[in-house]
C-alpha cells in the first residue's frame, strides 16, 4: 500500500476562487495545503464574468469621479443583505472591500477605472460599472450610488478565467499542492475533529491520457452552460475516462474547508429547496451539485438560505428595453425595470408566477435594436439577435399585442396609459423608475417579449443558489443546528451561506469568494499553528 509523506496543515475541497483565495491565505501564513478539485479548478468562478464588487473608495471609483466610502457602501448593502449575514461581519467586508482589491492585484488580478455610461448587465468593452441596484428605487433612497463592479481586465467575456488563473498561478507559487481530478466522498472526523477526506482521484496515467480527458471537460463545462443537450454527452465522456482512472485515497490535515460551489445543477435539491427556480438554466460547472453542502451536513452542519436563487432575467443590454414597462399575466407592472436583472426577476417569480412581458413602441424599439451591436459581445449578442428576430410579438395595438401575448388586455392598456400620463404629466412613475430611463409607449406597432422563467435554448435564465453551510461570522468554521463551531470544518464561497445569500447582484459572489476564502484560509492556518503537530509530520496514506 503506498504512501504519500506530505504534511498538510488544510485540505481545500473545490479549487474556484473560493477555494484559490483559502488555499493563499493559509500558505502565507505558512501552512501547508493541499487544494483538490473534482475537475481541473476553477469551478463556477472561471466561467463567471470576473466582476468583482469592491467598493469603499477603491482607485478606480476614484479615477471615474467618484467619492464613494465604507459606510455608504454598507448602508447599500445592507438592503440587499438584510441580516443574512451580521451586520459586524457587513462591515467587515466593506471597511476591507479597498484591501481586498489590492490583495487580489498583489496576486496577479488586474482592474482600471472606464466606467460604463450606459445601463448594463455586463460591461463588454468597459470595466468598473453601476453592477447592481445602486441607482434603483429604493436603494438608493439609503445611500449614493455609486459604481461598485470592477471586472479583471480581459477581452470579451474571458475575465472570469483570467482572474482565476492568475489566483491559481499565485497559489502554485506559493508551494500549494493541486490535486484534480479528485472527488471527495467522505469527511474523516477523529474525536469529533474533521481531520481529512477520503476521496477518489485520477494520479499518474499517460500525459496523452490527462490532455484528452482535460480538453473534453473543459469543452464539455462550457456547452453544458449554454447548450445543455449537446454538453452533456461530452461531460458523460470525460466521466467514463475518469472512472476507468480514479484510484481511493485518504488525506488527514487538521482542517478542511469546503469551497466546492452551490447546487445548481442538483436537480432533487432545487425541487425540494427552492422549487420556483427549477426552470432556470444552472450556471457554473456540474460540480455545482451540492455535494460541498452534503459533506458539510454530514459533519453536523446547519444550513440556510436554501431557497434562495439568482435567476438573471436580464433585460439589458440593449439598455434602451428597460425604458418600457414589465407586466404580469394580469397586465400589471412587475416592478421598476431600472432594478438589477436578478432582483426584477425575483419578484416576478415570487409575485407573478414566474411569468412576464416586457413592452416597448416602435421608437424604444428602434434605439434598443440599434444598440444590440455595440453594448453586446459573445453569447450576449446572439441572445439579443434571438429577440429582434423571433423572439417578440408585434401588433398595432396594445389590446392585439396583449392577445397575441396571452395576457390581460385591459390590464395592459391601463398600466401603460398610466405610464404615458405620468411621463406626459413630468409625475414621478408609479413604480418609482428613474425619469431618464421612463420613455412613452405611445407610437405604432408596439412589441413585446415574453421574459418569463422558462426553458429557452436562445434566451434562457441563468441561474445559481446562495444558500449553503451556515458559517461562523469571525472565522468561517461551519456551526450546527445548536449554532457550535464544527472543529476543523470552514466553508466557503457558495458552499457557505454569506455576504449574497439573500440577494445577489453581480461581482457579489465573486467577492464573497475572496473574502469568505481568506477568512477561512487565514484562521485555518492560525489555528494549524498553536496545535500540537506529531513527531514525524501528519501522514497521508491510502
Amino acid at each position: 500500500m503506498s504512501r504519500v509523506t506530505d504534511d498538510f496543515d488544510l485540505i481545500v475541497v473545490g479549487f474556484g476562487l473560493a477555494g484559490v483565495c483559502a488555499a493563499i491565505a493559509a500558505a502565507e501564513n505558512g501552512a501547508r495545503v493541499l487544494a483538490v478539485d473534482r475537475a481541473l479548478g476553477g469551478g463556477s468562478s472561471a466561467v463567471s464574468g470576473g466582476v468583482v464588487y469592491a467598493g469603499g473608495g477603491t482607485p478606480y471609483q476614484k479615477a471615474a469621479g467618484y467619492d464613494d466610502d465604507p459606510e455608504n457602501m454598507f448602508n447599500y448593502l445592507r438592503q440587499e443583505v438584510q441580516g443574512v449575514v451580521g451586520d459586524a461581519t457587513l462591515r467587515r467586508f466593506c471597511d476591507g472591500s479597498v484591501e481586498q482589491l489590492a490583495w487580489l492585484e498583489k496576486h496577479g488580478a488586474q482592474f482600471e477605472g472606464s466606467l460604463c455610461t450606459y445601463k448594463t448587465s455586463y460591461p463588454t468593452k468597459h470595466y468598473l460599472y453601476f453592477s447592481g441596484n445602486e441607482k434603483a428605487y429604493p436603494y438608493r433612497l439609503h445611500a449614493r450610488p455609486a459604481p461598485r463592479g470592477h471586472r479583471q481586465i480581459a477581452t470579451g467575456t474571458k475575465s472570469g478565467r483570467d482572474l482565476w488563473r492568475r489566483m491559481r498561478d499565485a497559489a502554485l507559487k506559493l508551494g500549494v499542492t493541486f490535486l484534480p481530478r479528485t472527488v471527495v466522498d467522505d469527511l474523516v472526523i477523529v474525536d469529533g475533529r474533521v481531520s481529512g477526506i477520503r476521496c477518489r482521484t485520477w494520479i499518474g496515467g499517460s500525459r496523452s491520457a490527462q490532455f484528452l480527458h482535460g480538453r473534453t471537460t473543459a469543452v464539455g463545462a462550457k456547452l453544458t452552460n449554454w447548450m445543455p443537450p449537446i454538453g452533456h454527452p461530452v461531460t458523460g465522456l470525460a466521466d467514463r475516462m475518469w472512472q476507468r482512472r480514479a484510484q481511493e485515497r485518504t488525506f488527514t490535515a487538521p482542517n478542511v474547508v469546503l469551497a466546492a460551489g452551490g447546487f445548481a445543477f442538483n436537480h432533487d435539491m432545487l425541487r425540494r429547496h427552492a422549487p420556483a427556480f427549477t426552470q432556470i438554466r444552472p450556471l457554473g460547472t456540474r460540480a455545482d451539485d451540492g455535494a460541498g453542502i452534503r459533506l458539510g451536513v454530514s459533519a453536523g452542519g446547519a444550513t440556510d438560505q436554501l431557497d434562495r436563487v439568482s435567476a438573471w432575467r436580464l433585460l439589458t443590454p440593449p439598455s434602451a428595453l428597460i425604458e418600457g414597462v414589465t407586466v404580469g399575466v394580469n397586465g400589471d407592472r412587475i416592478a421598476n425595470e431600472d432594478l438589477y436583472g436578478a432582483t426584477h426577476c425575483d419578484i416576478m417569480v415570487r409575485q407573478f408566477g414566474g411569468k412576464g412581458y416586457a413592452i416597448v413602441d416602435a421608437d424604444t424599439w428602434k434605439r434598443a435594436r440599434a444598440q444590440g451591436r455595440e453594448q453586446a459581445e459573445s453569447i450576449l449578442r446572439m441572445q439579443i439577435a434571438a429577440v429582434f428576430s423571433f423572439g417578440h410579438r408585434k401588433a398595432a395595438t396594445l389590446s392585439e399585442l396583449a392577445r397575441k401575448l396571452g395576457i390581460s388586455s385591459s390590464g395592459l392598456v391601463a398600466t401603460v396609459d398610466a405610464y404615458n400620463a405620468a411621463i406626459a404629466s413630468g409625475g414621478d412613475d408609479s413604480a418609482h423608475k428613474a425619469p431618464e430611463l421612463c420613455a412613452p409607449i405611445v407610437r405604432p406597432p408596439f412589441y413585446g417579449i415574453d421574459i418569463s422563467v422558462r426553458p429557452s435554448l436562445t434566451y434562457p435564465v441563468p441561474g445559481l443558489t446562495l444558500g449553503g453551510l451556515k458559517v461562523d461570522g469571525d472565522t468561517g468554521l461551519v456551526i450546527d443546528h445548536e449554532g457550535h463551531p464544527i472543529p476543523g470544518l470552514y466553508a466557503a464561497g457558495r458552499t457557505a451561506v454569506g455576504v449574497c445569500s439573500n440577494s445577489y447582484v453581480s461581482g457579489l459572489a465573486l467577492a464573497d469568494c475572496v473574502f469568505s476564502g481568506r477568512r477561512a484560509g487565514e484562521h485555518a492556518a492560525a489555528a494549524a499553528a498553536e496545535a500540537p503537530r506529531p513527531v514525524g509530520g501528519m501522514r497521508n496514506s491510502r
